[in-house]
This record gives C-alpha cells, structure tokens and sequence, in this order.
C-alpha cells in the first residue's frame, strides 16, 4: 500500500528535512515572520503524514490536507528571507504541498 503513497512520502520526507535544517540555522537569528515557527509546526505535520500514509489511515487525506495547508504557510514565510536555507525550505515545502493536495483529492 505504501508504493501507492510513494511520492507524497518522499515530498514529506525532504520538507521535513529542509525545515529542521532550516530550523536549526535560523536559531539565533532575527525573524521578521513567523520563521522559524512555522518549521516547527511543517516538521510535525510532515512526520504526522509520513505515517498516516505508512499505516494507510483512514484519515490520510485529512493529514494530507492540513499538511498542505501548513507546508504552504511555512513557504511564504520562508520565502519572505533571503537566506538560502529559507529558499531551500520554502521550495521543498512548495513541492510538498502539491503532493499532499494531490494526495487529499
């Protein structure tokens, strides 16, 4: 069941990676959003989605959906700083969020 989710996985997979690494080099800088917070909530959104879709839940589409949601305001904050690991996570989040539109539908 998890081939059926493969792509989605994957999407969640490198968003939660980009986040927390976009987390951990914005610790002790100056935020003018909601950057570095909405990493935290996009990591725990993501997390959340890998395994509903691993343990094919019958709420994945629910997760997917709020994940999209939460992936799409985490890249327009990022998006917003000039810094390359934002621009990274906000790209992967872009990326992650049509995935799991695409899963919710």
């Amino acid at each position: 069941m998890i081939s059926n989710y493969e792509s989605c996985i994957k999407a969640c997979q490198q968003c939660l990676i980009d986040c927390q690494n976009c987390l951990v080099q914005m610790v002790g800088t100056e935020s003018i959003n909601d950057c570095p917070k909405c990493c935290i909530e996009c990591v725990d959104a993501c997390l959340i989605c890998i395994k509903s879709m691993v343990a094919d839940s019958r709420f994945t589409k629910d997760y997917a959906k709020i994940c999209a949601e939460i992936c799409e305001w985490c890249a327009e904050q990022c998006q917003q700083h000039e810094h390359g690991h934002c621009k990274v996570c906000a790209a992967s989040c872009l990326v992650c969020a049509d995935e799991c539109r695409k899963l919710a539908a």
